[in-house]
């Protein structure tokens, strides 16, 4: 009696090589969706770490010239980065006369409905002449 050739052969059938087919292109659509989104944070990551430095370097400014900030809101505009940020400080009194607070938002854009970084800190009113 013959033996049919075709039950010997050894391999995978058309199932089960579409099968595992789907299976690989699930698994890489899903990471190159993972990779987009990653792409995507990476832009938003830059605004956020260019306007902490747009808010450091203002209240950098007023430490260096040892300025005497009046009380209240004032607005600007700075590049960093090739980006536009619009800034906004509020100057705040203290319990302790020879202090200031002073917080620093910055935006993307003017619209101030979304601040990237928020950063507080103190001016003090140095004894002496003031030039």
């Amino acid at each position: 009696m013959a033996k049919r050739s075709w039950a010997r052969r050894k391999g995978f059938t058309l199932i089960e090589v579409l099968v595992a087919l789907a299976i690989v292109s699930i698994a890489l659509l899903s990471a190159l969706r993972a990779a987009g989104q990653g792409t995507n944070n990476v832009g938003e990551l830059r605004s956020r770490l260019l306007a902490g430095w747009v808010a450091e370097n203002q209240l950098a400014e007023h430490r260096a010239r040892a300025d005497w900030l009046p009380l209240g809101i004032q607005r600007g505009t700075a590049r960093e980065g090739g980006l536009d940020f619009a800034w906004r400080e509020e100057v705040i009194a203290t319990p302790n006369g020879a202090f200031r607070r002073i917080d620093v938002r910055v935006f993307a854009t003017a619209e101030e409905a979304h601040s990237l970084a928020h950063l507080t800190g103190f001016i003090v009113n140095a004894p002496g002449p003031r030039k």
